[in-house]
């Protein structure tokens, strides 16, 4: 998978902001599949003057209050070569802000050059806001993995495993004691443009769980609507995996796992099953050993040093 920004269609956005930005199409409603190429919005400015260098034709192109201003300032031909010289860039949309009204040659080129037109009410700066925050998580890389997503402690921790290892069982022990589930057996990831990866439920299963002999379970209506997460930052991957001699290679810890998740290396620890292990309880130490050594202590260095210290004739109270 590519780990560049992936495009978008006009479409999509309007389908993805259709509450939040409150946007309408006056113009170009057959060219929706245009697509966006950068999660970013730019303001005209000086290509309204005629000046294109180092313009940026990818991006959503927004008329706010100065813009139009500008362009109201203008005699009717000067504001027709404005217009068509910005339509000549092959924009993906043109956005008018603070619902100021459209110019007829706007609908008139947008139709020629097939570039649709919307409006919002929104003020720009805050249309600007919200609208690059549904570009970056529309167009981040993203995958969807087999793994149920909990959070334990302020700590993300994706449980993965085989079908039937019990991922489903050990996260709804984990809600049982107070943490809270982010997505089951199916989890959506995304990169965020800070390099962290972003886990999320699918629409159809979110909030709910298959619990096998049990069956379908909506989590928030039997523990309350602290037990769900809309989302939450993988900061560890734990594998569940039956119990064999491979367990013993890593029994105090020594070796460091790690798993690549859409280009980026995220912690992992692998946690046998057997009857009668604790694997709730395995996970919610596994995560408070995580932010343990956030802040800068492991346990294994630390039995490591003295181990060193006492087989070199040191005291470990620090007393030669």
């Amino acid at each position: 998978m590519s780990e560049n920004l992936i495009a978008i269609s006009v479409k999509s956005l309007l389908s993805h902001g259709k509450e939040l930005l409150d946007l309408e199409v006056v113009a170009g409603s057959s060219r929706l599949n245009k697509m966006i190429l950068e999660a970013t919005i730019n303001r005209p400015g000086l290509g309204l003057t005629g000046f294109y260098t180092d313009f940026a034709p990818k991006r959503v192109q927004l008329i706010g209050l100065a813009e139009f201003s500008y362009l109201s300032s203008l005699s009717d031909s000067e504001q027709l070569n404005s217009l068509s010289q910005l339509f000549a860039q092959d924009i993906p949309c043109l956005v008018f802000t603070r619902g100021h009204k459209v110019y007829p040659e706007v609908i008139r080129l947008a139709e020629e050059q097939s570039i649709p037109v919307l409006i919002t009410d929104m003020e720009t700066k805050l249309f600007i806001n919200k609208t690059t925050i549904i570009l970056e998580n529309l167009m981040a890389p993203h995958r969807k993995v087999h793994g149920t997503m909990v959070e334990i402690h302020g700590v993300g921790v994706l449980i993965e495993g085989t079908p039937g290892v019990g991922k489903s069982e050990a996260a709804l022990g984990l809600i049982k004691k107070g943490h809270a589930l982010v997505s089951d057996d199916t989890t959506r990831l995304r990169r965020d443009s800070s390099g962290k990866i972003i886990a999320a439920p699918v629409d159809i299963t979110r909030y709910h769980m298959e619990i096998r002999g049990l069956g379908i379970i909506h989590v928030p209506s039997i523990f309350g609507v602290c037990s769900i997460r809309g989302e939450k930052k993988v900061d560890l991957v734990a594998t569940l995996r039956p119990q064999g001699e491979k367990d013993e290679e890593n029994r105090c810890g020594t070796l460091r796992y790690t798993k690549e998740l859409l280009g980026v290396e995220v912690r992992r620890v692998y946690i046998p099953v057997a009857p009668g292990r604790d694997v709730v309880n395995i996970l919610e130490t596994a995560a408070l050993d995580f932010k343990l050594k956030g802040l800068g202590h492991d346990a294994v260095k630390e039995l490591d040093e003295r181990v060193i210290k006492l087989m070199t004739g040191g005291s470990l109270d620090g007393n030669d």
